[in-house]
């Protein structure tokens, strides 16, 4: 049925070029100069010529019998984490369990409580259910490094490699780092294992690849593709930088490689994007040289230091740039600083935009995380700033990164009666903070760009144009200053449940 629509089709154009080139011309010089020679004497000196490939092996089958033995499949048991005991040791947190209203369990449970739990009061701690996952690795060294993502080998009692040729082997999880999704397990015992290298050149888009791995506990599965980008930030990734690629990944192919047409690995499978769960041609990988950094650094110590300058920070938005004079909206906008961190020893301030390290251009916040990120603790990097209108550099000696909380901050809540209310011009009405700094948005005007930006009620207002306000007339003075320097979008420093960002409002704009 295809092959007729299509030779319908070819038809159907050919007899429509016929027609149109007899119209024009209304002889038959035209019809001879849509065969093939007068064609080819016609052809435009900027037409692109592809590289014939039919005559090349146009297979993957040699690159595939060369590679294949140094990827296993990864198979794990262990227990997830036990749920969370209140301090009167109720597994259900004093809570009923959701269970349909005609359940009988649900009416005893309304009558007599949530089952009690048991804890250091009342016997063993509960533990976490059984879980068994499949997923996929591949062998680094003749030794038996085998690298895999975190999320395969996470709290897992027993790991067991199955290699290319059947044999299983048990397997010791050496490190893993969640924060790039990525783990290190070895074989004891092995010494001449096959095994793989990362590829030292940028994978480009376009470029053919290959994925081998375990989707569904089909082992030993290879699919094709090309990189279809790069630079990807998925969503829940601390350091983004994905490649994505086109060829099938689906569940059981996390860990698993990517090679280039070298044989070499261009990444590591790590997600999907798929409404349903299967594939649908978006996978993410982990680049080559993330995967060859982190797994060194598990090798060595087991862990993975990081370079940390102990900021907060963000993007910098096309309005933001305008209210502080850069050209481009690039770089990444420090919006708070913790004291005695790396950063404030440095001297870095709320409001300074990094737009270069050791003189690499920062385009966004996620490419200075990833930046610092990969150098070490203790080193001295050249930062430089964005700050007051011109461009100056810091010296900063990086700290190490920990996983340390910072709970300690509580949203702000609005005074109990009216008085400081000011309606401010940009749409905003505006109270005193009872609890801090700033001022507090009471009300937002739905019509104003103000709204158009993303406040909301209970915003706390920090600063406007790095000046630090704390009552509606001086925000209001901060505004009249930004439009009588000339600048037509004011640079606004606000806090939501503790999280502090800048937003660049513009005041000459209007809805309609």
């Amino acid at each position: 049925m295809r092959s007729k629509f299509l030779a319908r089709t070819r038809k159907w154009i050919g007899a429509s070029a016929l027609a149109i080139l007899v119209g024009l011309g209304g002889g038959t010089a035209f019809l001879a100069a849509s065969s093939p020679m007068a064609a080819a004497q016609v052809t435009p000196v900027a037409q692109i010529t592809a590289p014939d490939l039919t005559a090349q092996n146009p297979g993957f089958a040699n690159l595939v019998d060369a590679v294949k033995p140094a990827v296993v499949s990864i198979t794990v048991e262990g227990r997830e984490k036990p749920p969370a005991i209140d301090q009167n040791n109720n597994d259900f947190n004093g809570q009923i369990p959701d269970l349909p209203d005609d359940n009988f369990l649900k009416k005893f449970f309304q009558q007599f409580g949530a089952p009690q739990g048991r804890g250091p009061q009342g016997g063993p701690a509960p533990q976490g259910r059984r879980f068994a996952a499949a997923g996929s690795g591949f062998i680094i060294s003749p030794d038996g490094y085998i690298v895999t993502n975190n999320h395969v080998v996470e709290n897992a009692s027993k790991v067991t490699v199955t290699f290319d040729n059947g044999d299983t082997k048990s397997a010791k999880v050496v490190g893993t780092d969640e924060r790039t999704d990525l783990a290190v397990v070895k074989v004891d015992g092995a010494t001449d294992l096959p095994f793989v290298k990362f590829a030292t050149d940028e994978a480009r888009v376009g470029d053919w690849v290959i994925a081998v791995g375990n989707p569904f506990g089909l082992g030993g599965t290879v699919t094709a593709g090309i990189v279809s980008a790069r630079g990807r930030d998925v969503a829940g990734s601390n350091y983004g930088d994905f490649l994505q690629i086109d060829a099938a990944v689906n569940m059981g192919n996390s860990g698993g490689p990517t090679f280039n047409l070298k044989g070499e690995v261009i990444g590591v499978n790590t997600e999907i994007f798929s409404p349903n769960g299967g594939n649908v041609g978006i996978a993410f990988d982990i680049p080559a040289k993330t995967v060859q950094q982190i797994t060194s650094s598990l090798i060595k110590t087991g862990t993975v230091t990081r370079g940390f300058l102990d900021v907060r920070i963000q993007d910098v938005s096309r309005d933001i740039a305008d209210s502080v004079g850069l050209k481009e909206a690039k770089g990444a906008l420090i919006t708070d600083v913790t004291d005695n961190g790396p950063g404030a020893k440095a001297g870095l301030k709320s409001g300074d935009i990094i737009t270069k390290v050791d003189g690499q251009e920062i385009d966004n916040a996620l490419a200075l995380s990833r930046t610092i990120a990969g150098d070490q603790p203790n080193q001295t990097v050249q930062l430089t700033v964005w700050r007051d209108g011109k461009e100056t550099t810091i010296s900063a000696t990086l700290g190490t990164f920990s996983n340390k909380g910072d709970d300690n901050t509580k949203p702000n809540t609005p005074p109990s009666d009216d008085q400081g209310v000011t309606q401010s011009s940009v749409g905003l009405t505006l109270v005193p903070n009872g609890n801090g700094d700033g001022v507090l948005v009471q009300d937002v005007d739905q019509d104003s760009v103000a709204a158009d930006k993303g406040f909301q009620v209970g915003d706390t207002i920090l600063e406007v144009d790095n000046k630090k306000v704390s009552t509606g007339k001086q925000f209001e003075a901060a505004i009249k200053a930004v439009k009588d320097s000339g600048r037509s979008t004011a640079l606004i420093k606000a806090e939501r449940d503790g999280s502090v960002r800048f937003i660049g409002l513009p005041l000459d704009a209007s809805k309609g």
